[in-house]
C-alpha cells in the first residue's frame, strides 16, 4: 500500500524543482498577488474596522476574552479582531489557489508527466474541463462550508490543524484525482482506479493537507506581530499555497498514471490466456 505512494511522492519531489514546473507556479502566483494585492489593499482596513465594529457593538470582546482566558490564551484578546479577519480570509485564498492550480495548471502538469513517465500511455480523454470545473466547483462549496462549520475549534489549535488537514484531504483527493485521470483514463477505468486506490488517495491527500496548514500558521502568526506585516504574509502564503498544491498535483498525477498503468496492464494479462485458446 504504502510502496506506490513513495514512489510517486519521490517522482513528484523530483519533478517539482525542474524548470518547468517552477515557470509553472509563475502565472497562478500572478494571478493570485494581482487578485489578493488588490482585495487587501481596498479591503482590509475596512474589514479590520467594521469587525471592531461588531464587537463593541455586541460585547464580543467581553465573550472572547472570557473564553480564551479559560483556555489560558487571554493575551490574545488584543488581536482577536485580526485572528478573526484571518480565518475569514483563508479559505477565500485557498479556495482561488485551487481553482488557478486546477483550471490552469493541471493540464500542464499531466502532460509533463505523461511525457517524462508515461509516453506510451494512451489517452481515452474520460475527462473535460467542464467536469473539472464542476468537480472544482462543487468540492470548494462544501470545504468552505465545512470550514466555517469549524472555525471556533482554532481555539484548539492542535485539533484545528487535524481537522484542517482532513478537509484539505478530502478535497484534493476529489479534486485532483480527476484531474490526474481525465486525460488518459475512460470513465470507467477512472472510476475503477478510484475505487481501488481509495485510501491511498485519501492518505497523499491528508500528508498535502498537513504541509497545506504551513501557509495558514504564517498567515494567521501574522496577526500576532503586526496589521503591517499582513500583505507580505499575505504574499508568502500564497506562494506557499501554490509550491503546494502544485507539488500535490505531481504526487497525484504520478501515482493515479502509475495506477492507470497497473490496471491496464492486468488487464491485458487477464485477456492473454482466453486469448490463446483455439476457437
Amino acid at each position: 500500500m504504502m510502496r506506490p505512494i513513495a514512489v510517486a511522492y519521490g517522482r513528484a519531489l523530483r519533478s517539482q524543482f525542474s524548470r518547468r514546473m517552477l515557470l509553472l507556479s509563475v502565472v497562478p502566483l500572478l494571478l493570485s498577488l494581482a487578485l489578493w494585492g488588490g482585495l487587501l489593499y481596498a479591503s482590509m482596513q475596512p474589514l479590520l474596522d467594521w469587525l471592531h465594529g461588531v464587537f463593541l457593538d455586541y460585547g464580543w470582546f467581553q465573550t472572547s476574552g472570557s473564553i480564551l482566558r479559560t483556555l489560558g490564551l487571554g493575551f490574545l484578546n488584543n488581536v482577536v479582531v485580526p485572528l478573526v479577519a484571518m480565518l475569514a480570509l483563508l479559505p477565500l485564498m485557498i479556495i482561488t489557489s485551487l481553482l488557478f492550480i486546477g483550471v490552469g495548471a493541471m493540464p500542464a502538469i499531466a502532460r509533463h508527466v505523461s511525457r517524462v513517465q508515461f509516453p506510451q500511455l494512451e489517452r481515452k480523454e474520460g475527462g473535460s474541463f467542464l467536469g473539472s470545473l464542476g468537480v472544482n466547483v462543487s468540492g470548494i462549496v462544501v470545504f468552505a462550508l465545512l470550514w466555517i462549520v469549524t472555525v471556533p475549534l482554532y481555539a484548539l489549535a492542535p485539533l484545528a490543524l487535524v481537522v484542517q488537514a482532513a478537509l484539505w484531504g478530502w478535497l484534493t483527493a476529489r479534486v485532483m484525482s480527476y484531474d490526474a485521470l481525465s486525460i488518459h483514463a475512460s470513465l470507467e477505468e477512472r472510476r475503477a482506479v478510484v475505487r481501488a486506490h481509495r485510501r491511498q488517495l485519501l492518505a497523499i491527500g491528508t500528508v498535502s493537507g498537513l504541509l497545506g496548514a504551513l501557509p495558514g500558521i504564517v498567515w494567521i502568526g501574522g496577526a500576532l506581530l503586526s496589521v503591517v506585516l499582513f500583505p507580505v504574509l499575505a504574499v508568502l502564503s500564497i506562494w506557499l499555497y501554490l509550491v503546494i498544491f502544485i507539488f500535490t498535483g505531481l504526487w497525484f498525477q504520478y501515482f493515479c498514471l502509475q495506477a492507470l498503468a497497473d490496471l491496464r496492464a492486468a488487464g491485458k494479462a487477464a485477456d492473454a490466456p482466453s486469448a490463446d485458446l483455439p476457437s
